[in-house]
């Protein structure tokens, strides 16, 4: 692997071990409960349960906000820092921007720093940054104007500084080339994983419907109510479904993220008030048999930087449609149907093909527990652990 070395100004410190000191950022599993927190916690949970012979790894995170590491994770060696999250944030541009590594008095130790989110300080040892996607660049009207600002200046920052990127998909790889011209050498293609918890279960069959849909089947969508996921085509297929004499309502589970009320009004204006549910954040403990009770998981996003429903439904034997953009259709593969992501009438028949057609619904679960096999959060953390050892050893030699 030719990893890009640190422009001048940014000095490495000590030497490689046979056992690498890793501190890794642990900030989103502390702060956020979307993708990037699962990422970072089950990184994390991983790395420490199966390769502490192989690397020292420390946990780091930013106590801005008074929150505590999850209970998985508070075993573990850890250091923090206590500045205002804007602070941080800000602190880190700008460290950026003027090419200072005084961060490292804030840190420890390590042979190098793992950035498992969107934000790397300027240091002076070598670096990781996980890159999950850049739906910043490719939708920037679904982002608040203040984040789209900051990730638009330091981002390309980030990923020029970084002595390594991970990336999750294919696609954020395919876009990283594309927008930054970032050479293919400096990016790792790591796939996320799932949990074990995901699988299908007889006792979990009437579970769901008695607590989210009762008396009712279902349809599903998981995520946070924001624009990419694109809630409002799965909405118009489901008007369609209901004037088909389909008696299913959308389930979907998620916290509501920004311009919630233009989805809730087209709601309204579809005639589906009774029809749509908003079941909210769903615990963790109730994702399994929820993605089981139901007929269909829907993800008809704009974009995704991978796409954890699409495999976790999969795991819990449940046919998956979902959009044929970004990073789906390679985590997807031929285990689910795949439409146009605002194609409404298209999402509709292909729900219709699932409900109509056993031999086909049957298929996509066969298809499909063969494919979510293949995301394992045991693999991501080997492969994490084999990088960092490349990293260390890359830069010993310069």
């Amino acid at each position: 692997m030719d990893i890009t070395p640190k422009p001048a100004g940014s000095p490495k410190t000590g030497q490689v071990s046979p056992r690498p000191r890793v501190l890794l950022d642990i900030g989103p599993a502390v702060h956020q409960n979307a993708g990037l927190a699962r990422y970072a916690e089950r990184l994390a949970s991983h790395l420490l349960s199966g390769h502490g012979d192989e690397i020292d790894l420390t946990l780091f995170y930013n106590r801005h906000s008074g929150h505590e590491l999850p209970l998985s994770l508070q075993n573990a060696q850890t250091v923090t820092v206590g500045r205002g999250q804007y602070a941080w944030r800000l602190g880190a541009l700008a460290s950026q921007l003027l090419r200072s590594t005084r961060f490292e008095r804030s840190l420890p130790a390590s042979t190098l720093y793992h950035a498992t989110e969107h934000l790397l300080p300027r240091l002076a040892r070598p670096t990781v940054l996980t890159v999950h996607d850049l739906i910043f660049e490719a939708f920037p009207q679904h982002h608040t104007w203040t984040n789209r600002a900051f990730l638009q200046v330091a981002m390309p920052l980030f990923v020029q500084a970084t002595d390594a990127i991970i990336v999750v998909s294919q696609q954020t790889q395919r876009d990283l080339v594309a927008r930054y011209g970032t050479p293919k050498s400096k990016i790792r293609v790591i796939y996320e994983g799932i949990d074990d918890r995901f699988a299908r279960r007889s006792d979990w069959q009437s579970d769901p419907q008695r607590r989210y849909s009762p008396e009712r089947p279902y349809l599903l969508m998981v995520g946070t109510l924001e624009p990419r996921k694109n809630h409002a085509t799965a909405m118009q297929a489901l008007a369609r479904l209901k004037q088909a004499g389909y008696p299913h309502r959308l389930l979907i589970a998620g916290g509501q993220g920004w311009l919630f009320e233009p989805v809730a009004a087209l709601v309204a204006a579809l005639g589906l008030s009774d029809d749509v549910t908003f079941a909210g954040r769903v615990p963790d403990d109730d994702l399994p048999a929820l993605y089981a009770g139901a007929d269909a998981l829907l993800l008809p996003s704009l974009y995704e930087g991978f796409g954890f429903p699409v495999l976790e439904a999969m795991a819990c034997r449940t046919p998956v449609v979902c959009a044929d953009s970004s990073s789906l259709p390679e985590v997807a593969g031929d285990a689910a149907l795949l439409v146009k992501p605002t194609d409404d009438e298209a999402l509709a028949a292909a729900v219709e093909r699932i409900l109509i057609e056993p031999g086909l619904a049957d298929e996509l679960r066969r298809r499909g527990g063969a494919q979510a096999a293949r995301f394992r959060w045991e693999t991501c953390a080997a492969e994490t652990v084999a990088l960092y050892r490349e990293v260390a050893e890359v830069i010993s030699e310069q």
